[in-house]
């Protein structure tokens, strides 16, 4: 297993400085870049340690936090293990701030951490790898639409509401997406139903994206985030198969 370092780090943006984690693989070397979006719990141990099992891969992986106009992580005080069938307390105080990230204000970050990877000397040249959980998937899809010629790759797990009926949903970038996309999708996931996922697999075949999208059996909303009540591990362990291979066959 490769060593890796953990830094805590500073983005200037416009509308502020979000911090972030970045881990890298600690031989002084760069290595592709990686930008892991958040689920709604936000930047914290358990997607610290994500990020550093991604980074024991060969790459530099970038954690923002996406709510960083509500302070520096963590914006709310989450207990060690959180609980998805309590919903008061911890969701109520996340709910608002998740929905005040509107894609044009997560579109402006995006930028911002785009370009603060292609500076860093920690971060290979050329296009990079995104990852997104839940509300992070969508990011990472917008994202890739948004700069296509900054993302080579993108995946999302248990992404919720990738394809609405809003004008503004996130499968209406596909025209723009050139990078490989993955998704895995959770079974029975009430933000994601099949429908969705027909629409998004359409939108993506009419333009011509290459990607794979597939359903995990059994799997909840969420089923990654080992510090939650529907973290799945067979789900989970999947999952950094199938990214892993998606970054290697992209970001060299």
């Amino acid at each position: 297993m490769t060593a890796v370092q953990g830094d805590s780090v500073d983005i200037r943006t416009p509308d502020g400085v979000a911090d972030a984690y970045l881990a890298h693989p600690d031989d002084g070397a760069a290595h592709p870049g990686v930008i892991l979006f958040v689920d709604a719990f936000g930047l914290r141990p358990a997607t610290r340690e994500m990020a550093d099992r991604l980074a024991a891969g060969g790459y530099t992986v970038l954690v923002p936090n996406v709510f960083y106009r509500h302070g520096r992580a963590p914006v709310v005080d989450l207990p060690d293990f959180i609980d998805h069938g309590d919903r008061t307390g911890t969701f109520a105080k996340i709910g608002p701030i998740m929905q005040s990230l509107t894609a044009e204000l997560a579109m402006r970050d995006a930028g911002a951490y785009l370009q603060w990877l292609a500076d860093d000397p920690r971060a290979t040249d050329g296009p990079v790898g995104l990852t997104g959980y839940c509300m992070g998937a969508r990011l990472a899809l917008l994202t890739a639409g948004t700069y296509p010629d900054r993302v080579a790759a993108a995946a999302g797990f248990h992404g919720g509401r990738l394809a609405t009926d809003d004008p503004h949903s996130p499968h209406l970038v596909a025209d723009n997406v050139t990078a490989e996309l993955y998704f895995g999708h959770a079974d029975g996931d009430q933000s994601m139903p099949p429908e969705q996922i027909e629409r998004l697999d359409k939108a993506l075949d009419q333009a011509g994206v290459r990607y794979r999208a597939e359903v995990y059996p059994g799997a909840s909303h969420g089923y990654t985030m080992p510090d939650t009540s529907v973290y799945q591990e067979e789900g989970a362990e999947r999952h950094y198969t199938e990214l892993l291979a998606l970054f290697g066959r992209t970001l060299g």
